[in-house]
């Protein structure tokens, strides 16, 4: 008696595990980072407690894009109810897995000319999610750069050229760069292994600027780009306010912790039934432009009184 007493409970909990739902998670970067934490964060406040109502299979390729096809093909065989893939990489990696499993993506650039999507209003397929409108901005961001340092004439960017979303950011940008009086000067980083190159060669095409494209290994590696910016008094635009918090001069763009949050009530509203496909693709509503009063001093760039009122955020010393 007493041994079936103890089976019992255990074959009970074998049962409600196997009802629980099963979230894949195919993220670029790795597990720490604050946008990730964001929808972790959002899915327990919807009710998702991990190992109690919900399992969480995560897959993190830590900047490498590369390893992603891989990774996602691990991720499909765990047989996943839906997979949360944030970044463009990775959801297209998913949808390449899966042409049944949904998929919802948090920060697209242009998810209808990367393939994810058939339109922003009417996905079509087994994929949707939120813009991070980054194609968009990237000339506006490149615009207020300039405003606040006009001296600038070769702005260095640091891309995946593997990367559609980069790809896609580097053709917006070269056609305003003549209206704007700057060359783009891209420079190709596959790896971790490739920054020290790399800045070898914004040195050497005497680059007197930087923008951050907020690709997986950018992100990954914020804190050296930051930090060779500030060694070469190279005045920075990043896309995240991360980047402005940590030394960049500027940053202009959606809050991604926000894009990650919305995308768990995307998760939730199809664990609970919704279509990818009856999903629209959302927009962020809000962009933020935060600047470091610090890191303009030290860089002896005076901000314009207008664009001091447009900050959203004036990061003092």
């Amino acid at each position: 008696m007493a041994l079936l007493l103890l089976v019992t409970p255990l074959a009970n909990e074998a049962q409600q595990l196997g009802k629980m739902p099963r979230v894949g998670v195919l993220a670029a970067g790795s597990a720490s980072e604050a946008p990730n934490t964001a929808f972790f964060d959002s899915m327990r406040d919807l009710g998702y407690l991990e190992g109690q109502t919900v399992i969480f299979e995560r897959r993190f390729a830590a900047g490498r894009i590369q390893d992603l096809p891989a990774l996602a093909e691990q991720l499909v065989t765990t047989k996943p109810d839906v997979i949360f893939a944030p970044v463009t990489p990775a959801a297209l990696a998913a949808r390449k897995a899966t042409p049944t499993i949904p998929i919802v993506f948090a920060v697209s650039a242009d998810p209808v000319g990367a393939g994810l999507v058939a339109s922003l209003r009417q996905p079509g397929g087994n994929v949707t999610g939120l813009m991070s409108m980054n194609t968009e901005l990237a000339p506006k961001r490149l615009e207020l750069l300039k405003e606040v340092a006009p001296q600038i004439s070769r702005v260095a960017l640091f891309i995946n050229p593997d990367n559609v979303p980069d790809r896609q950011q580097l053709n917006a940008l070269n056609r305003v760069a003549t209206e704007l009086r700057v060359v783009i000067v891209p420079i190709a980083i596959r790896g971790p292994d490739d920054f020290t190159q790399a800045f070898t060669n914004a040195r050497a095409q005497r680059a007197d600027a930087v923008m951050i494209i907020p690709n997986p290994l950018n992100i990954q590696f914020r804190t050296r780009i930051v930090e060779f910016a500030a060694q070469n008094a190279l005045p920075t635009m990043d896309a995240e306010d991360r980047g402005a918090r940590e030394g960049a001069l500027m940053s202009y763009g959606p809050s991604w912790a926000d894009n990650f949050r919305q995308a768990a009530q995307l998760v939730d509203r199809i664990l609970k039934g919704a279509r990818p496909r009856d999903l629209p693709v959302e927009q962020p509503t809000k962009f933020e432009l935060v600047i470091n009063m610090k890191t303009a001093k030290t860089l002896r760039l005076s901000i314009p009184p207008a664009l001091r009122l447009r900050a959203d955020q004036l990061i003092d010393p």
